[in-house]
């Protein structure tokens, strides 16, 4: 079965092509980071205009570089939710274009549960069930993970996902944006110890994650430095890195040790960290476990994500039929099913 992946929720346009039987035959994605960057952050009226731009010279490029056409696919899965409503509307305007013209099925698919399946595309790939750390720019989330379609909630922030949390602190140490990549390579050359900034909620003894009051410690913390001494600011950044990181890993590992599974599956952007990427590997070592992360160029949106949870959506027989769509701007995981 081939399934032709198409991700448009915010400011990445990502298409995949994904054969149940041989892998993710090729992919694709266009960041619109440049174009954001002048304004802090994504504009949404732009973010729709460059995904109709895009998308559909994208799907030529991946079909170019498969060998196939497009009369070759199977069906087509596309994000509905969460994200940027005029985002949404091109992929899934263009998915039920295709899925018309081809007479194909049409899977909608919530992108955070593409997260969570992207590590399926991993070698070796995660066994079911597992511990999902679900961290990126709007989410922070901790999931007990049966299987396909079963998904239970153990904890999320009450505030600030921790991607939020890492572009405020790189507007405080006035670095470009995006701001979780940059500050983890200051980061890299900062002191460990030499800045302590408050691990809210560690102790809190539930899965729960806040992250507000850290970026407040980090802004009141740098206007205590040498805003002109590059030592400084990096040894902040390493502080509020190692914090968030404390955080996160001392979470998991509590997870991880009361539900009696072995596997710890990470996905979403802040995945990609590689201070995140470091501790997790040693603390899940430490205590017999493993932890499984998605390819580094799958951490961010993509297209291959959204073809795995679409295909596995298929398989369990999650179909509209309808040929009607609605996107969901706002959907939980727990809606999504």
């Amino acid at each position: 079965m081939l399934v032709l992946g198409i991700e448009t929720s915010c400011d990445e346009t990502g298409i995949a092509l994904l054969d149940e039987q041989r892998g993710l035959l090729a992919h694709a994605v266009h960041s619109q980071v440049d174009m954001h960057r002048a304004y802090g952050g994504v504009v949404p009226e732009l973010a729709s205009r460059d995904h109709i731009r895009r998308v559909l010279p994208l799907a030529d490029g991946v079909l170019a570089d498969a060998g196939r056409k497009l009369a070759d696919i199977d069906a087509i899965a596309v994000t509905l939710g969460p994200g940027l409503i005029g985002a949404l509307l091109v992929g899934a305007s263009v998915a039920h274009g295709l899925g018309t013209a081809l007479r194909r099925p049409v899977i909608g698919v919530h992108h955070m549960e593409g997260h969570l399946l992207s590590p399926l595309l991993a070698d070796p790939a995660p066994a079911f069930p597992f511990i999902a750390l679900l961290v990126s720019g709007g989410h922070t989330q901790l999931l007990h993970v049966a299987g396909v379609g079963d998904y239970r909630l153990l904890g999320e922030t009450v505030d600030d996902a921790a991607g939020e949390a890492f572009d405020k602190c790189a507007q405080i140490l006035g670095l470009d944006y995006p701001g979780g990549p940059a500050v983890s390579r200051l980061a890299d050359f900062g002191t460990p110890g030499a800045v302590m900034l408050p691990r809210p909620m560690i102790h809190s003894g539930d899965f729960a994650f806040s992250f507000s009051g850290l970026k407040t410690a980090v802004l009141t913390a740098a206007r205590r430095i040498d805003s002109t001494c590059d030592q400084a600011r990096a040894d902040l950044a390493r502080g509020f890195v190692d914090a968030v990181v404390d955080v996160l890993a001392a979470k998991s590992i509590r997870a991880l040790q009361s539900s009696g599974t072995r596997a710890l599956v990470v996905a979403g952007g802040v995945g990609a960290n590689s201070q995140l990427r470091e501790r997790l590997i040693e603390a899940t070592r430490c205590i017999g476990a493993t932890v499984h992360f998605p390819p580094p160029q799958l951490c961010t949106d993509n297209g291959a994500m959204i073809a795995v949870a679409g295909l596995a959506r298929f398989k369990r027989g999650a179909i509209d039929a309808s040929g009607a769509f609605t996107v969901h701007p706002r959907w939980t995981l727990a809606e999504g099913h």
